[in-house]
C-alpha cells in the first residue's frame, strides 16, 4: 500500500508521493513532488492491493493494459501533446510498471459538476470546441494504431490556465490492426451499441475506431444538455445492477435495445446549441448512429461538421448583434 512521503524511482528520476488523486479498476494516481527537477507531476502506479486479489488472468489483463499505455504515449511526437496527457518518465516500481505524468488542474467530470452546481452551464462555443479538441485528441491515438474504448469525461484532464482538454489513461487501448472480438472494456454510460451489447455468439464484444466516435457524440449531447443521453442511463443503471448480465436485462422478455436519441432528447440538444442546432444536431445524429458504418469516417469529417455548426453559430449571433444595434 503507497503512503504520502514514498519516494518512486523510475528511468529518469525520484518522486516523492504527496496525496492520492484517484484510481480505477488498477492504477492509482498520486501529485508528486519530482526530486530532481521544480514542480509537480502525477504518478500512475499499479494498484498492490487489487492486483493480489485479482486472479491471474485478470492481473496479466491490467499489467498488458499498462504496458500498452506506455507504449502509446512513448511512441507520441512532442508537438502531439496538445490535446493528450504527456508522460514525463517510465519505469518499474515494486516489479510493476509505473509511469509519471503531467499534472493538470483535474478531470473534466468534476468541472462540470462544479460549474452544475453553480448554476453555470457550457456555452455553445465551448461545447463546440471542447469537442473539436476530443476529436483531436481520438485523431492521434488512431493515428497511432489504436482504438481508444474509454471516452467519458473523467478521462479528460482540464488546463484551466488554457481551457484546453488532454484525453488521459489508455489502460484499455487496444490496436486498430486486431479486430476479433474482445473482452469488456470501458465505461457503461459511454457505450456504443457495439462495446456494450456482446456478438450474436455471445463471444465478446466487436468494436472498431469508430466505436470512439459514438462515445464522442454521447460526450457532446452532455456538454450541451447536461445531461446523459436516456440510453447512456440505461446502459450505465443495468451495468450497476447485473453487470455483465446488464445487456441481457435490457433485452429480457423480447424488449429491443433502447432508442439511442430520443426525439425530445434531440430538440432539447438543437435548443441549447441556439443558431447552431441544425448542423450541431446534425453532426450529433452521425456520430450516434447505430451501426458503425453510419458514423463519421474519420477526424476530418467531424472537424468539418463542427466547423459547420460553428459558422452557423457566429452567423446567427451576428444577426442577433445586428438586429439589437438597429
Amino acid at each position: 500500500m503507497y503512503q504520502a512521503g514514498d519516494v518512486i524511482s523510475l528511468a529518469g528520476g525520484q518522486y516523492r508521493l504527496r496525496e492520492a488523486l484517484a484510481g480505477s479498476a488498477y492504477g492509482v494516481v498520486w501529485r508528486a513532488d519530482a526530486l530532481q527537477a521544480n514542480g509537480s507531476v502525477a504518478v500512475k502506479l499499479v494498484n498492490q492491493e487489487q492486483m493480489a486479489r485479482a486472479p491471474q488472468p485478470l492481473r496479466e489483463r491490467w499489467l498488458a493494459s499498462a504496458a500498452n499505455e506506455i507504449a502509446f504515449l512513448r511512441a507520441l511526437a512532442p508537438w502531439d501533446g496538445r490535446h493528450i496527457v504527456r508522460l514525463l518518465d517510465n519505469g518499474v516500481h515494486l516489479g510493476m510498471p509505473a509511469m509519471a505524468l503531467e499534472l493538470l488542474d483535474g478531470d473534466l467530470a468534476a468541472h462540470l459538476a462544479a460549474e452544475q452546481a453553480a448554476g453555470r452551464a457550457v456555452s455553445p462555443r465551448q461545447a463546440l470546441d471542447w469537442t473539436g479538441q476530443v476529436n483531436q485528441a481520438l485523431a492521434k491515438v488512431h493515428a497511432g494504431g489504436w482504438r481508444y474504448l474509454d471516452l467519458k469525461p473523467g478521462n479528460l484532464l482540464l488546463d484551466r490556465a488554457s481551457n484546453l482538454l488532454k484525453l488521459a489513461d489508455f489502460g484499455t487501448n487496444r490496436r486498430l490492426d486486431d479486430l476479433r472480438a474482445h473482452t469488456y472494456a470501458g465505461t457503461a454510460n459511454w457505450q456504443a451499441p457495439e462495446q456494450f451489447f456482446p456478438g450474436d455468439d455471445g463471444d465478446g464484444y466487436a468494436t472498431e475506431a469508430r466505436t470512439d466516435y459514438f462515445a464522442l457524440g454521447a460526450l457532446f449531447y452532455y456538454l450541451v444538455s447536461a445531461k446523459l443521453l436516456r440510453y447512456s442511463a440505461a446502459c450505465g443503471q443495468a451495468w450497476q445492477v447485473h453487470g455483465r448480465e446488464a445487456p441481457a436485462a435490457l433485452l429480457a422478455e423480447g424488449r429491443a435495445r433502447p432508442a439511442v436519441l430520443q426525439a425530445d432528447e434531440a430538440a432539447l440538444f438543437a435548443e441549447r446549441l441556439g443558431p447552431a442546432g441544425g448542423a450541431g444536431l446534425a453532426l450529433l445524429r452521425r456520430l450516434l448512429a447505430e451501426r458503425p458504418a453510419d458514423r463519421p469516417q474519420h477526424a476530418l469529417e467531424i472537424s468539418r461538421l463542427l466547423q459547420d455548426a460553428t459558422r452557423a453559430l457566429d452567423t446567427g449571433i451576428h444577426w442577433l448583434n445586428m438586429r439589437s444595434a438597429a
